[in-house]
């Protein structure tokens, strides 16, 4: 297992120390459009963020049911941050509630009083300037406990409203984009994106195109991301859609007279997402006006004793709740690809 470079495929790592682990969640309505997403219990997509933070925290489920999986049963990659936890504990583990249905049990919660959002296909119903000033807010006084800090995500169907968000604000990504699922439900996802993007027209401003068709972790984030990554160093962790975040912040620094402190930010995913054939992380990152810091690692399930790990290795599930983060912090603190598969099937074998 090793960290790599996603522009240049050179040996790469996170920086050294100890780091924060922040999950930002929210729920968006699009997730309720039949087969967009997987992520989650079907009929209760929406508990998919209350569950994972749960498990993230605690390696137990308080709300309802057990830990969420994909339709095919894959176990959620909560399961990856988790075991690193176990092996190399993060500072603290909290969590950025921008819109939940269901608060997580026995974790630390940061409530900004913002509500889920409803379907783009309809329109986001969302004040998306607020959301971003009290991301920026967030970020001018988040009290740093380790030496850096990773944002994760957990949004069900978040790629398909990061790609409505990206193409709103004039980038060219059109099926950059990645899922969950092998085989990319592409006729879904892109009706529910055209829905959204014909919601919206050039004479809007970028807040009232993002009002429409985004989601609130990414605009929260973008806000937060800019004013924290002033005061130390921001590994966003995630793929394609932390990438939309990063698209966010990159068209947002004009409106709000910001400069991109670009030194101070990685991205981190896995090489699920680095080398999957059907998105392009890499050409995302390449639109912003900067080239950006972006990792993958090289972690493999191939000698998982669980038959049903294997399917990572294959495409499916491929990120989330910090999974590529998470293994490249293992590796910064030298945990092997050995122990943290041992970590994860110890975790499964217990539940």
């Amino acid at each position: 297992m090793k960290t790599y470079n996603i522009f240049t495929n050179e040996p790469d790592s996170l920086p050294e120390g100890k780091a924060d682990f922040i999950i930002a969640e929210s729920v968006s309505k699009t997730c309720e459009i039949e087969g967009i997403t997987q992520a989650g219990i079907p009929g209760k997509i929406y508990l998919t963020p209350t569950l994972d933070a749960e498990f993230l925290v605690n390696e137990k489920i308080y709300s309802i049911g057990n830990l969420p999986e994909t339709s095919s049963g894959i176990p959620s990659p909560a399961i990856i941050s988790r075991a690193v936890h176990n092996l190399v504990p993060f500072s603290t583990i909290e969590v950025f509630d921008l819109g939940l249905e269901l608060i997580p049990q026995n974790t630390i919660v940061h409530n900004f009083d913002i509500k889920a959002s409803d379907s783009i296909a309809t329109g986001a119903n969302i004040d998306a300037k607020d959301v971003f000033e009290k991301g920026m807010k967030a970020g001018k006084s988040y009290e740093l406990k380790g030496n850096y800090l990773i944002l994760s995500e957990c949004v069900p169907s978040g790629t398909t409203t990061a790609a409505a968000t990206a193409l709103a604000l004039g980038y060219d990504c059109e099926n950059d984009f990645s899922s969950s699922f092998l085989n990319t439900p592409d006729d879904i996802k892109n009706e529910t994106i055209n829905s959204a993007l014909s919601l919206i027209d050039e004479d809007m401003s970028n807040f009232e195109k993002l009002s429409l068709v985004s989601d609130n972790m990414l605009i929260f984030c973008a806000g937060f991301l800019l004013e924290a990554s002033r005061r130390f160093h921001v590994v966003l962790a995630g793929g394609t859609q932390m990438a939309a975040c990063l698209l966010v912040a990159d068209a947002l620094r004009e409106d709000v007279l910001m400069r991109v402190k670009s030194d101070n930010i990685t991205l981190a995913t896995t090489s699920w997402v680095a080398n999957d054939k059907s998105s392009d992380i890499k050409h995302i990152l390449s639109l912003l006006s900067y080239t950006p810091h972006a990792v993958h690692t090289s972690f493999t399930f191939k000698n998982a004793e669980i038959p049903i790990l294997k399917k990572y290795d294959d495409g499916e599930a491929k990120e989330g709740v910090g999974a590529g983060a998470a293994l490249a912090y293992a590796y910064a603190n030298r945990s092997s690809n050995e122990e943290i598969l041992e970590a994860i099937e110890l975790i499964l074998y217990s539940i």
